[in-house]
């Protein structure tokens, strides 16, 4: 019977999300039905109810929403446009500077808003105007960025990061904050690579020229907005804050900034950028009630446990398993959006990590950077279908074009699965 309702859970997820339901709806249904069949009553509408609500009564959570408003008032407020000119001024000199500057750009407006679609629109919004004109290939600019837009889930402040400490069971938000920066720079150092590569087989310019007086007065344009990051990251890890305060900060520090200093924000356009910030919001808090709802389903039905011992009779060597998970995830980056990945999939795969010897916290990384590729992926990559928005192209023209940066990423992610030091280096320098 247990295996009927596996069979029952998995097929109806699988008809749902294949017709077009909403991927939270596809979660809650195929739970329910799972539920009734399980249970036989009608209170398992009751439990359903009860682990969705149970499932977002978290104080972790809280810092969701906050963050998500953070990097609202950032993407309006003249924050973008800054690290941009920053960028100019440490990359912007390098072949292909203009898509070294992209790059850059999304990794420290990444670090400051922890969104990857806010970063595809933000500095996509600016950069991609610009390429064109110096004559760079539309969908070479689209695949730039698009795939530096997910440095932002790895590198630190991060929703996702906070998602997985809140479904690890309580890994610790501030390590794995820590563990996200190498990996995320080694992501953004991969991508210039090809970068470099395709922009000295194009034989693009050098276009970007600035004198000493100038890259002063961008750093100190661009410094505000840097300060964040150690205003937020320095808090948690001092153990002045935890993260769900310094994302309340990190809202108070972003309005100041955007509404008083920069001025680029009017408090006429506050209204606005709060509903966009509470629609954002209600659509990641669904999913997390619906995907802890299934998780607790699956625990019922042993689904875990069957998993980690398949995995285990396949072979007891760390290696294999991980390069097992890490094509799975692969598999289900491309039609499941993070949020509920991290969350049905991190108390099936975690068990099993942990039982190897390996540190939840380096797991975390590794899933989330697994799964930022599948933010580029279609059916589903929210980045993508932004990416192709701002650069005005269909999501085939920007394919070919973003196959050298999957190879990259593909890379880096088997270094940072197969190194962990790469993760947890930081972390350990903390006393985590």
């Amino acid at each position: 019977m247990e295996s009927l309702e596996i069979i029952v859970l998995v097929l109806t997820f699988a008809i749902l999300l294949s017709a077009g339901v909403p991927i939270s709806f596809s979660i809650g249904i195929s739970t329910l039905i799972t539920m009734l069949l399980s249970i036989h009553t009608l209170p398992s509408l009751t439990t359903v109810a009860q682990r969705m609500a149970t499932g977002i009564d978290s104080f972790a959570l809280l810092a969701i929403p906050f963050f998500i408003l953070a990097g609202q008032l950032m993407n309006s407020g003249g924050i973008a446009r800054r690290l941009i000119d920053f960028a100019k001024i440490l990359v912007g000199k390098l072949p292909g500077g203009l898509a070294f500057v992209n790059i850059m750009a999304a990794m420290l407006f990444g670090a400051i808003s922890g969104s990857a679609v806010a970063a595809a629109s933000a500095i996509g919004g600016f950069m991609t105007p610009v390429m064109l004109k110096e004559g760079y290939d539309r969908g070479f600019s689209a695949a730039v960025n698009i795939t530096s837009a997910t440095t932002g889930m790895i590198i630190p402040p991060s929703n996702i990061l906070i998602v997985y400490s809140l479904a690890s069971g309580g890994v610790s938000i501030a390590a794995l904050f820590l563990a996200g920066y190498i990996p995320g720079i080694l992501l953004g150092i991969s991508l210039m690579v090809v970068a470099g590569i395709y922009a000295k087989k194009n034989k693009y310019k050098v276009t970007i020229n600035f004198t000493i007086g100038d890259a002063i007065k961008k750093f100190f344009d661009a410094l505000p907005s840097l300060l964040l990051i150690i205003i937020v990251i320095g808090g948690i890890v001092a153990g002045y804050f935890t993260a769900t305060e310094a994302s309340a900060i990190a809202v108070l520090y972003a309005f100041i900034l955007s509404v008083f200093i920069y001025r680029e924000i009017k408090f006429k356009d506050l209204p606005a950028i709060l509903l966009n910030s509470a629609s954002t919001t209600a659509v990641v808090m669904l999913l997390v009630a619906t995907s802890m709802a299934m998780s607790w389903v699956m625990a019922y039905e042993n689904i875990p446990q069957n998993v980690a011992a398949a995995l285990i009779s396949l072979s007891d060597n760390k290696f294999v398993i991980l390069i097992i998970i890490n094509v799975i995830l692969l598999v289900v980056g491309t039609f499941m959006d993070m949020t509920p990945a991290v969350l049905i999939f991190t108390p099936i795969f975690l068990p099993v990590a942990i039982q190897l010897g390996i540190n939840p916290i380096h797991f975390g990384i590794v899933m989330v950077m697994n799964l930022s590729i599948g933010l580029c992926t279609p059916p589903v990559g929210s980045v993508l279908f932004v990416g192709c928005s701002v650069a005005e192209l269909p999501i085939t023209t920007v394919i070919k074009p973003l196959i050298p940066m999957f190879i990259a990423m593909m890379i880096t992610l088997l270094a940072v699965t197969y190194f962990p030091e790469l993760s947890m280096f930081i972390p350990k320098l903390f006393g985590y």
